[in-house]
C-alpha cells in the first residue's frame, strides 16, 4: 500500500509516531532545505493537522535525512529489530497481522539458530587446518564479527557493531564469499538473537517511523515507500519477486554457474533447489548478471548478447540497451524496480479479476501457491483486491509459475496465438476487456440477447459486476486513477462505493455504475442514500470528494431534477452511451486533452460537448 492509502487508514493514535518522526526531520532540516522549509511553512509547523497528501509530500521532500536517521537507529536497535526488519520488509508482508508476523518470525529464528548450531562445528574442526576452504572462511569472518562486538567492552562499553564496523563487515563477508544467511547465522552465535519480544519490538520500530501498528485489526502496515527504503538500507538491489523471476528465466547451467562460484553442491541438486539455494545466499544482483551466472571463459560480447536476451525474457521496456555489460545490468535493475506501475496499468482491473479468476479455475491450487511464495497467511482469502494492496502485480503470478505451466495453462486456455506464453496470456485478457468495452451499452441495459450475439457469455447474475469493472477499465483508458486501494479501505459490508477515482492525494470523485432493465434509472432515493453513505466514509479518512458520478443506460426526468437540487452533495449525471463517446474521442486523438474535471459540471452532463473539447 501506498503511504497516502495506510494515512487514511489507520486513526490519528495509530499514526502519531510516524508523525512526531517525520516532525523532527523537518524541523531540524528546514534550517538547510529551502523547499522542505517552505513546504513546512505552509503547515505552520502543524504536521498533525496535515492532510494525508501534504504528509506524503513532506515524506518525499524529507526522504535522504528520513532513510539517514532510519539508517542511524537502526543500527542501535540490535539483532531483533534487523531480523523483524529483514520479515517486514519482503513481498507479501507489507500488510500483515501482528499474529501471522509472530509465526514468520518464530519460524525464521528456528532456521537462524538451526543454521548458527550446524557452523559452529566448523568453527570447531577447523581451528588447526591450514585449508583455504569454507570452513576457514567462515571462521575468519566469525572473529571478525566477534571482535567488533566486544572490543568496546575492553573500555569498560556496551558491546554493540557501529555503521563503520558493519560497513567493514560488509566489506569483508564478500571478499570472504559468505552468504547472507551464513552472516545472520555467525551474528546469532555471538549476539543470540532474542527468541520472543516481537510485539515490543515492532513497537520499538514503529517509533522510528518503520511501520503502522493498528489496534483495533492487529494489523502491521509498511507501506511501499518504507519498504524501498528499507531495501536501500539493507543493500538489497532488487525485491525478492524481482530476484526469483531472473533466476526462474536461467537455464539450469547458469544455475549451477552461480553454485559453483560460490562453492555450492550441484550434482544431484534439482532445478528448484538450485534456485532456493541461490536466493537464500543473498548474493549482489549485479554479481549474478556480471559474473556468476556466465561461464569463466564466456567472452564479455556474448555476455552483453545474454543480458539483451534476459530482457526480452523479462519483458522489460527499455528504451535503450546499454553499450556496455554495467549498463545492461544496471537497466534491468532499474526497469524491475521500477516495474509496478506499467505491470498493473498493462490490465485493467476486470482484465486482473478476470486473469486471476480463469487461472484458478485451470489452476486450483494457485492461491496455495500464492500463499506460499509471498509468505501469505493460511486462513487468508486472496482477491485481486487483497493482491494489489501487496503490490503483488499480474506478472508477478504469471512469473511465479515454471515455463512448462505457463505453457499448460496457454493450451488449456485454447491460446493459438505465438509468440512468448506468459504476454499472450496478458493479451487476451487486454482484448476481453476491449470486448466488453465495445458493447458497453448493451451491458448497461442488461441485454442478454445482444451480448449473446456478440459472443459474449455472461450469466445475468454478474451483469452488473461487470459493468462496474467496465466502466472503471474505460476511466482507466481515460487516464485517470481508478484508486481500488482506497475503495477496499473505506468500503463497509454496509456501504460499497463501486468506484473511486484519485484527483490528487486528497481530492477524489465517487463514482456509481447503475444497469437498468428497464429503461431510464429512477431510484433517486435509494441511490442519493448509498452516495452520502459514500461521502460519510470518505471525509473520515481526510479525503475531500469534489463530485459523485453516475453512469447508467439513462435517466428519468424526476431523477435529472433531483439530482440538480440536491443540495447536500454535488452530483454529476451521466449515461453509458455518452461515456463511450467520450471514450471514443479521445482514442481517436493524437494529443487527447481530458480532464478529471469535466465530470464535475453537475447535473446530466452534455457528452457530445464533452468529446468535441477532448
Amino acid at each position: 500500500m501506498k503511504l497516502s492509502n495506510v494515512l487514511s487508514t489507520v486513526n490519528q493514535f495509530e499514526k502519531s509516531k510516524f508523525i512526531n518522526f517525520l516532525d523532527r526531520i523537518c524541523s531540524e532540516a528546514s534550517a538547510h532545505d529551502k523547499e522542505l522549509a517552505k513546504q513546512f511553512k505552509n503547515l505552520d509547523g502543524q504536521i498533525k493537522n496535515a492532510s494525508s497528501g501534504e504528509v506524503t509530500q513532506l515524506f518525499k521532500l524529507a526522504l535522504p535525512l528520513y532513510q539517514k536517521e532510519v539508517k542511524s537507529q537502526l543500527a542501535l536497535s540490535g539483532a531483533q529489530a534487523a531480523l523483524l526488519v529483514n520479515i517486514l520488509s519482503r513481498d507479501g508482508n507489507c500488510v500483515a497481522r501482528v499474529s501471522w508476523i509472530e509465526q514468520l518470525y518464530a519460524r525464521e529464528w528456528k532456521q537462524i539458530d538451526a543454521q548458527a548450531k550446524e557452523l559452529q562445528t566448523f568453527f570447531t574442526s577447523t581451528d588447526k587446518s591450514d585449508a583455504y576452504d569454507e570452513p576457514k572462511r567462515l571462521a575468519i569472518y566469525h572473529a571478525c564479527l566477534y571482535e567488533a562486538l566486544h572490543n568496546d567492552e575492553r573500555v569498560n562499553r556496551e558491546g554493540k557493531i557501529t555503521d563503520e564496523e558493519r560497513g567493514i563487515l560488509n566489506v569483508l563477508a564478500h571478499k570472504l564469499d559468505v552468504t547472507a544467511d551464513n552472516r545472520v547465522a555467525i551474528e546469532h552465535l555471538i549476539d543470540p538473537i532474542p527468541k520472543t519480544g516481537v510485539a515490543e519490538c515492532l513497537n520499538q520500530l514503529r517509533e522510528i517511523g518503520i511501520v503502522f501498528v493498528s489496534k483495533k485489526h492487529q494489523t502491521v502496515y509498511v507501506p511501499d515507500e518504507i519498504v524501498a527504503l528499507l531495501h536501500r538500507i539493507q543493500s538489497k538491489e532488487l525485491a525478492d519477486k524481482h530476484l526469483l523471476r531472473i533466476l526462474r528465466t536461467f537455464s539450469d547451467a547458469e544455475l549451477s554457474n552461480v553454485l559453483k562460484n560460490h562453492d555450492k553442491r550441484i550434482r544431484g541438486v534439482d532445478r528448484e533447489d538450485k534456485i532456493d539455494t541461490v536466493f537464500k545466499m543473498g548474493l549482489s544482483v549485479s554479481d549474478i548478471l556480471c559474473k556468476d551466472m556466465h561461464n569463466e571463459q564466456t567472452a564479455l560480447p556474448e555476455r552483453k548478447d545474454r543480458l539483451k536476451l534476459l530482457i526480452d525474457d523479462l519483458q522489460l521496456a527499455v528504451n535503450k540497451l546499454g553499450s556496455t555489460l554495467e549498463e545492461r545490468c544496471s537497466l534491468i535493475i532499474q526497469s524491475l524496480n521500477s516495474s509496478a506501475e506499467h505491470e498493473f496499468n498493462i490490465l485493467s482491473a476486470t482484465g486482473y479479476k478476470s486473469l486471476f479468476a480463469t487461472l484458478s479455475q485451470h489452476m486450483p491450487k494457485l492461491p496455495a501457491m500464492l500463499k506460499t511464495e509471498f509468505e501469505l497467511e493460511p486462513n487468508q482469502e486472496i482477491d485481486v483486491e487483497k493482491l494489489r494492496a501487496l503490490a503483488i502485480t499480474p506478472y508477478d503470478i504469471l512469473f511465479m509459475l515454471s515455463n512448462d505451466q505457463i505453457k499448460a495453462l496457454k493450451s488449456e486456455m485454447c491460446i493459438s496465438r505465438r509468440g512468448d506464453a506468459r504476454q499472450v496470456i496478458l493479451e487476451s485478457f487486454a482484448d476481453a476487456t476491449d470486448k466488453l468495452v465495445e458493447n458497453y451499452e448493451a451491458l448497461a441495459r442488461r441485454d442478454l440477447a445482444e451480448l449473446k450475439q456478440k459472443n459474449i457469455e455472461i450469466a445475468e447474475a454478474d451483469i452488473g459486476v461487470k459493468f462496474e469493472e467496465v466502466t472503471k477499465a474505460i476511466f482507466e483508458e481515460l487516464g485517470l486513477v481508478v484508486d481500488e486501494d482506497l475503495r477496499r479501505d473505506i468500503n463497509t459490508a454496509k456501504d460499497k462505493a463501486d468506484i473511486l477515482l484519485s484527483l490528487s492525494e486528497d481530492d477524489i470523485i465517487i463514482g456509481e455504475a447503475k444497469t437498468s432493465k428497464k429503461g431510464d434509472f429512477a431510484k433517486y432515493s435509494t441511490t442519493s442514500r448509498q452516495v452520502k453513505a459514500y461521502v460519510s466514509r470518505c471525509e473520515a479518512v481526510g479525503k475531500r470528494v469534489a463530485q459523485v458520478l453516475i453512469v447508467a443506460p439513462s435517466f428519468s426526468n424526476d431523477f435529472v431534477e433531483s439530482a440538480e437540487m440536491d443540495t447536500e452533495v454535488n452530483i454529476s449525471l451521466l449515461e453509458a452511451s455518452g461515456l463511450k463517446k467520450i471514450l471514443e474521442a479521445h482514442k481517436s486523438r493524437r494529443n487527447p486533452k481530458f480532464s478529471a474535471k469535466l465530470f464535475t459540471k453537475g447535473g446530466l452532463l452534455k457528452a457530445d460537448l464533452i468529446a468535441k473539447n477532448i
